[in-house]
């Protein structure tokens, strides 16, 4: 028979741990101190009127320092000067150039036949030399009638004086009886008929004279004006000849050699490439702030210079504003037409400012109040803010140095005044 173990059991004596007591009463007492900080946290977040996850939150740190409001944005290299030239005449066009060369200023591009306007300007030439034609002939008939209406008022003239001796000796002989009284009576109506033909001799001298001038001076004005018209058919004429007006580069083509245009059609365009400006789209909320002749930088080519905005387009298209930026100084001989360019405009700059990195709060509350972060706790606070810059904000008020605040997310708070932020 096999016994028991009792045999082989070996009585083992148990000591106390006294190291092992002292870690479950630290563990213990750490248990009480945590229980006891986390009971006013969790009576706020119990207080609390929502929650969010701080993963659907973006945060922002109150600093300050520095605050420069700048715009950037993608520029293209433009033409300041690009006049597109026009048919002054109908006709058919023959082009001088081809797209691409290089032209000086008054270098013939293309020439314009017009059978029409050529004629017209013969037509008219001659009509001037016919006006030139009336106009001394009507001197010379002046010249004549002056002379004759002279004539008639010095004969008049002797006539009356004739007269007048005339009448004189009658008077006497008749005063010493020579001669009946009849005769000096005949002498006297001679002499008033003689006076009468000078004095009408003499007026119509005058009035004659000033009808002449009338004349030849209505004759003068009808050849000055067919001069004119001459004139402005010779420039019309000349502007057949398309020459160009600055020195530059043939653009573009917007006919084919030897087409039949209207007046006024489009035959191509010029660019003056010492003249180049970079132009580029500012969003509408940044265009109220730019303004003629704020400084810029333009950079491209691992290269960059300074500009000056030289122009602010008035319309808005698609929520942004065209503006455009000349180089300071010297154009760069390596910038092409439409070449792309980065472009960054100083709209202001000021030290020793407080700002927050901007945000979808600044839209949400227009600026009128913020989330300040504390403890896992995000409360509402007014606010008032200032200038805004492309990645700031100014804070004028509400907020200081060091502040934690919610920049977006916010919407998700609804009316919430006191919002708990889980991990």
């Amino acid at each position: 028979m096999i016994r028991d173990t009792s045999a082989q059991d070996r009585l083992v004596e148990v000591r106390p741990n006294h190291r092992r007591k002292l870690i479950y009463a630290a563990a213990g007492l750490a248990a009480i101190v945590a229980i006891v900080l986390a009971v006013p946290r969790m009576a706020t977040m119990f207080s609390a009127d929502s929650s969010v996850s701080a993963s659907r939150l973006s945060f922002g740190t109150v600093t300050r320092g520095p605050f420069v409001r700048d715009i950037a944005a993608e520029g293209k290299v433009v033409a300041a000067v690009s006049p597109t030239m026009y048919a002054a005449s109908a006709g058919a066009v023959v082009l001088k150039v081809h797209a691409g060369d290089v032209v000086k200023k008054d270098q013939l591009l293309a020439v314009i036949t017009s059978p029409e306007l050529t004629s017209k300007l013969a037509q008219e030439k001659s009509a001037a030399d016919a006006m030139e034609v009336e106009f001394l002939r009507a001197q010379i008939d002046a010249k004549k009638k002056r002379s004759e209406l002279q004539k008639a008022f010095d004969n008049a003239t002797i006539d009356q004086t004739a007269a007048e001796r005339d009448l004189k000796r009658y008077q006497t002989a008749f005063d010493k009886g020579a001669v009946p009284v009849a005769d000096v009576d005949k002498a006297k109506s001679t002499l008033d008929k003689a006076a009468v033909t000078a004095k009408h001799a003499k007026s119509d001298l005058a009035m004659d004279n000033d009808s002449l001038t009338f004349d030849v001076q209505a004759k003068k004005l009808a050849h000055d004006r067919q001069v004119l018209l001459v004139t402005d058919l010779e420039r019309q004429v000349e502007d057949l000849n398309v020459k160009s007006p600055v020195d530059g580069q043939v653009g573009q083509l917007f006919i084919a050699e030897r087409a039949t245009v209207a007046k006024d059609a489009q035959l191509l365009s010029v660019i003056d490439l010492s003249a180049l400006e970079v132009e580029m789209k500012v969003p509408e909320s940044f265009a109220r702030d730019l303004a003629i002749g704020m400084p810029g930088e333009i950079s491209g080519n691992g290269k960059t210079w300074n500009g000056k905005v030289s122009a602010v387009s008035p319309e808005v298209v698609n929520g942004e504003v065209a503006a455009r930026l000349r180089f300071d100084g010297e154009t760069p001989q390596q910038l092409r037409q439409s070449q792309r360019l980065s472009v960054r405009i100083l709209l202001d700059k000021r030290d020793n400012v407080l700002t927050v990195q901007r945000g979808s709060f600044v839209d949400e509350s227009a600026g009128r109040y913020a989330f300040v972060v504390n403890d896992g706790m995000a409360d509402r606070r007014d606010i008032r803010v200032g200038a805004s810059s492309i990645d700031k904000v100014e804070i004028l008020d509400g907020l200081k140095e060091g502040d934690k605040i919610v920049i977006s997310g916010a919407d998700t708070f609804g009316d919430a005044k006191h919002v708990a932020i889980s991990r």
